[in-house]
């Protein structure tokens, strides 16, 4: 099926960009740079996987904010659609069991119709310059992101200290990004402060478990 002419959610501009690709970025790297910082990694080597990671997760991202840009290929997204009923009835489930998970379907469809009520989510119509637009933006924000947890171990060659910079860098960039998003969104500052210091937490806590596991 044509998406172009399907209303879907799509970026509504460089607010969006940057609510999607710049705190995924920062918390990507600081969550790798935090593991390897410490490990027996030569500095070329440690720079190659880094540059390697964010390169990758960079155009990984794009290539997600076009296709979502680019909008779903079925009308019926969230409902079961004739070929899925039929690959299930292929697996010897009950009538009554399909019909289970058909309606479970379609409630999510309603609830996940009503949220977009509720938060004033406009659908737009495709468009390719403006999904390109998108994409890049995305990609820079997100690049953005990572460099911030990054460049301190660029400039600061004693890892150690280059970990301590960036631990503070992104903080820092955590909360005023948490800041903006709250402008942007009109969501209260503290709780969305308190959500991205949690979730940077949780971050520095995984990558500190898995430094020591491996």
């Amino acid at each position: 099926m044509d998406t172009r002419n399907k209303a879907a959610i799509r970026s509504s501009g460089w607010r969006t960009d940057l609510l999607i690709g710049f705190p995924d970025g920062l918390l990507l790297l600081l969550f790798t740079t935090q593991i390897l910082h410490a490990k027996s990694l030569t500095v070329q080597a440690f720079y190659t996987i880094h540059l390697l990671i964010l390169g990758i997760a960079t155009l990984l991202m794009m290539i997600a904010v076009f296709r979502a840009n680019r909008g779903d290929e079925h009308d019926d997204e969230g409902l079961m659609s004739k070929e899925e009923k039929q690959r299930l009835q292929k697996l010897d489930i009950s009538q009554g069991t399909i019909e289970h998970i058909a309606d479970e379907m379609k409630k999510d469809q309603q609830q996940w119709e009503t949220t977009l009520e509720e938060e004033n989510v406009q659908l737009q119509k495709f468009g390719l310059a403006h999904a390109l637009r998108s994409t890049l933006a995305t990609g820079l924000f997100f690049l953005l992101g990572g460099l911030i947890a990054f460049v301190p171990y660029l400039v600061q060659e004693n890892f150690t200290t280059a970990s301590e910079v960036s631990l503070s860098l992104s903080i820092f960039a955590l909360l005023f990004f948490a800041y903006v998003k709250s402008r942007i969104t009109g969501q209260h500052v503290t709780r969305m402060a308190l959500r991205y210091i949690m979730t940077g937490g949780l971050v520095i806590l995984a990558s500190y478990l898995i430094a020591i596991a491996i």
